[in-house]
Order: structure tokens, then sequence, then C-alpha cells
């Protein structure tokens, strides 16, 4: 298939901001698609669900200029005006000259081959590599082409289609229900897979070992008697400050995954070789990992960087030690557990666990008992951790869901999760570092303004977030930038407040920045207003 198709489409979900038009052209476009994997992903603006392109504006920049002829002069004068540099690179292919004999038509595969393979390339003379993937795309391709190309590599694509959108465009091209399409996806992680499974027919989904699953996710709950009131028996599991993961097991085959499908494997090899004494055959297990320290748990800081590690692994397996703290087993020995209990599930989990000191199960209690909770939630406290968590012991495991079977209790107020779309650079001796950071909470696939966050951070601080932000600006205008919304952090506040001021309706009194979270927790996964609405009313009593 030519790449102008999918251009046009790209083109048509741009110029609409209706949900269901968007449905439509893509439910059509997916329906005559002889591509359908690669159809569906570009349509999102990805080439994998779990695949970081990693491509700065400014090595773009380097890319058109070397693809157009333009000079640096020009490309910024263009891109002060466009705001965009998929609309400045379109720009700068229209008005490059004649086209040459060479040239050849740009297909989907050969664009989705180049792009698959920018985060593979790696080690001495990596970004000039990386820049002639681009720059042959950029060569080959026609004006509208090379905007969306540029976008699709920026992570910028500015055409509103969400998850929900691709759904309801799959469902509806293949005549079947949302809810079987998104069940499917939450099994595989993938809606490329399923609408080329839709198109077959066929949307049963298995459990596939090594395959990552989307995970179940914890409501909140306003204070611990209120949780345990929700449920007839419930458990209580301490909240640890840590990064969830899954360990899938096959024989001797160990994978592990993140809350975000990331396979963590080789960032965590002493896990994995805990992970072969578990007594079976095959199973998936869910924990949480901690970092250590002889006096106890580490920040999840600590942890992060263990995450982020790529090199010189067994150097940083010794210097931060971890613990994984194991809660829940959703496969055991080719049989799928989701629609067993948790009761029943944390019983098996039990059978396949020996405990050791590093590889262990997580402190849990089963009890409606609210002296006995509040005593656990507690020690939990104490200990370092983030709070406790509330199960339903009667319940399913539903993959990829906030269904209420879990409720997180944490101090209050609860911290937010929201992500950077703005910030101001400093002056006077501050002038070199991004403050004043403008959060924002999700709204379907928009990110709503809710306060700034200037005070309290350190030097450091400033330092870190403006290294983070520096290459995901879109817009400058004079001090005040615009970010691409890539960037979760974890806020503390005294106090949620009404306010005209931000189009969220809210904002946060006296926020301050109690983490990063972008290596846990993608931008979709952050807080949405109507969460911000929830704990307002909750908090004074509003509520009542």
């Amino acid at each position: 298939m030519n790449y102008q198709k999918m251009a046009d489409v790209y083109e048509k979900l741009e110029g609409t901001t209706k949900k269901l038009e968007k449905r439509d052209i893509l439910s059509d476009f997916y329906r005559s698609s002889d591509e359908l994997n690669r159809v569906v992903l570009l349509s999102m603006g990805i080439v994998s669900t779990s695949l970081e392109l990693g491509i700065a504006r400014e090595m773009m920049k380097r890319v058109i200029m070397r693809s157009t002829g333009c000079s640096e002069k020009e490309l910024t004068k263009k891109f002060r005006e466009t705001g965009d540099l998929g609309s400045t690179a379109e720009f700068f292919v229209k008005n490059k000259g004649q086209r040459t004999l060479t040239k050849k038509n740009l297909t989907v595969a050969k664009v989705f081959e180049n792009l698959v393979k920018l985060p593979e390339v790696k080690g001495s003379g990596s970004q000039e590599k990386k820049i002639a993937l681009i720059a042959e795309l950029l060569h080959s391709a026609e004006p509208k082409e090379a905007r969306y190309i540029v976008r699709t590599v920026l992570g910028e694509m500015r055409i509103g289609v969400a998850a929900g959108i691709v759904r309801d465009a799959i469902s509806k091209a293949f005549e079947k229900e949302p809810k079987e399409v998104e069940h499917a996806f939450d099994i595989t992680g993938n809606y490329g897979t399923v609408a080329v499974m839709a198109k077959s027919g066929n949307l049963k989904t298995e459990i596939v070992i090594g395959r990552p699953i989307r995970v179940m996710l914890a409501d909140r709950s306003p204070n611990l008697e209120a949780a345990l009131k929700e449920f007839e028996s419930p458990a209580l599991e301490t909240k640890y400050d840590g990064f969830r993961m899954a360990i899938h097991k096959q024989g001797g085959m160990i994978k592990l995954f993140s809350r975000r499908l990331d396979d963590v494997t080789n960032q965590f090899p002493e896990i994995a070789r805990w992970a072969r004494n578990l007594k079976c055959s095959e199973c998936i297990v869910e924990g949480e990992v901690l970092a250590l320290s002889r006096h106890g748990p580490l920040p999840f800081q600590q942890l992060s960087r263990r995450i982020q590690r790529k090199y010189d692994i067994e150097k940083m397996v010794k210097e931060i030690p971890v613990q994984i703290n194991l809660f829940d087993i959703i496969y055991l020995d080719g049989k799928s557990l989701m629609k067993k209990t948790l009761r029943e599930r944390w019983n098996k989990l039990k059978s396949v666990l020996e405990e050791a000191e590093n590889l262990r199960l997580a402190d849990h209690i089963e009890t409606k008992d609210i002296e006995k909770a509040n005593e656990f939630y507690t020690k939990s406290l104490k200990l370092g951790q983030e709070g406790v968590i509330v199960k339903n012991l009667d319940a399913v495991y539903q993959p990829g869901k906030r269904v209420g079977y879990w409720l997180k209790v944490k101090p209050i107020m609860e911290p937010l999760d929201l992500v950077i779309i703005g910030a101001t650079w400093g002056e006077g001796h501050r002038a070199r570092w991004l403050g004043s950071l403008l959060l924002a909470a999700r709204s379907g696939s928009h990110f709503l303004p809710t306060g700034m966050m200037g005070s309290g951070l350190t030097e450091e601080q400033l330092e870190e977030v403006t290294k983070k932000l520096k290459k995901l600006i879109t817009e400058e205008h004079g001090r005040n930038v615009k970010v691409k919304p890539k960037i979760v952090v974890e806020v503390a506040y005294e106090e949620i407040q009404k306010s005209p001021k931000y189009p969220s309706g809210y904002a946060l009194r006296f926020p301050r920045l109690i983490r990063f979270r972008e290596k846990e927790k993608n931008p979709e996964d952050a807080d949405t207003v109507k969460t911000i609405e929830k704990l307002y009313k909750q908090q004074r009593g509003r509520g009542k």
C-alpha cells in the first residue's frame, strides 16, 4: 500500500473534531486495508506499543535540512511561523525542486520498516544512522507524506485519535462488540493484532507466556473505613513505593514486564534467577519491586535508576539491591486464573512460592475489623510505604481495568499523577532552567491545565526537569514554552479548589513534586479531571 493513502487518512482525521467521524474514517480504512496490523498502529501514531523511537526535535531539524537542502536559518524562521516541524518539513519538501528520477513511491511497509529500526540503533555513530533512516523516507516523500512522517517520529500527530476511537473503529469495521475488541486488547496489548483477529472473525484470545498482558488497576477510596465497607470479604495488602512487575515463566525461560508492557528482563537479572525457583512449569505472577538498603526500603527514585539502566547491569545489581513482593497469579500450568476469585488466586500463589528474603509474598491480612485494618495500615506507613490496597477476595481479575475491586488508601490528600504541558524559563541565576510547570489532567484524549507548580523545586530538580523538557518543547513564546505531554509527575498538594482560571475548572493549592513517573506511567495513565472532581467533593465532606 502506498503511504499516500495513509497520509490522506491522517488529513481527514485532522480535519474533524467529531469522534464518530474519526471512527468512521478509520473503520472504512481498516476494512479496505491489506496491511492491517501496520496501518492500525500507524493510525495511532506508533509502530509499537512498547518502543520509544527516541528522536528529539533537534535531531529532526538536522534530518529536514539534510533531506531538503534548507538552511538552519530558513528552517528556524519557518518553524516559528508554523509551530510544527511536520508542517515545516512539508513546506521545504514542496519547495525543494524537481522530483528526481530515482525517487520511489513510499509504501506503508517501507515507512514502518525504517521507523521500527530506530530504537534498535545504538552505539558509535548511532545518531547518524538514525538520521539516515528518517532522511531516506523524507527524500522519497511527497509534501503531505513528509508532514506525517515527521509527526509520527516525534510523537506529535495532532489527529485526535485515542485508543477508544481505534477500538470502536475495529468494532465497526469487522462487526464485533467494542467489549470483545477491548478484551482482546487487554490480553494481547496490541490493537494491530486485535484488528487482524477481528477481520478473521475470531477474537478468542489466549494468554501466551512471554506476551505482556495489561494489568488490573486499583481505584481510589477516601479512607480505610469506606474501603472496608465496600466488600463483604476484604483483604489488605501493603501499597509499596515501588515498581509493578509481571513475571512470565515457561520452563527455564523467564520474561519480566513492566506495567507499561516494557520488557525489563535485562535490567533485573537477579529477579529472573529467583523466578526459576517458582514451583510450576508455566505461570504468570505479579508483584511490586522495591529497592533496598541495609536500613530498609529505598524511595522509588533509587529504583528508577535500575529501570532506566541499559548498561553495567551487574554493577547496578550490587549498588541497588531489590526485593519483589508477589500479590497475584493469573496463569498456572496451561490454565488462565483470571476468572478465579482473588481468594483462590492468592492460595494458588502461595502454593507455587517458596518464600525467600528477596522473593516473598506481599504483606497481606484478611479482615473486616477496622482496628486490625488500621493497625496494618499504620504499620505500612511506618515502614515508609505509600499505604494499603483493600481488595475484594470474591472478585475476579479484570485486565486493564479500574472496576472497583481494588481500592487504594493513602494519607489525605491523595497525590495525583499529572502531565507537564508547559513551563517558563527562570530569571536571574535560574535563567538556564525551566520552572513554573503547567500541570494537566486527562479529559478524553486531551490534557486540561489544573495549576502551576513552581515554588519548592530544588535546583537539582530544576536541572532534572529542564533536561527532560528541553527536547519536548513544541512552541516558545517569550519565556513561556509548550511541551509535548510526555512527562508524568506525582504531585502532592494542600487542597483542590474550584478555579475559572484553568480549563479543567480546578486548581491545586500549593502543589509540590513528589517524583517523576514517566518511566512507569504513560500520559494515558495520568489522573483525569473526573478524578480531581471526585477528590474535590470528598475533601472536607463536600461529597456528603
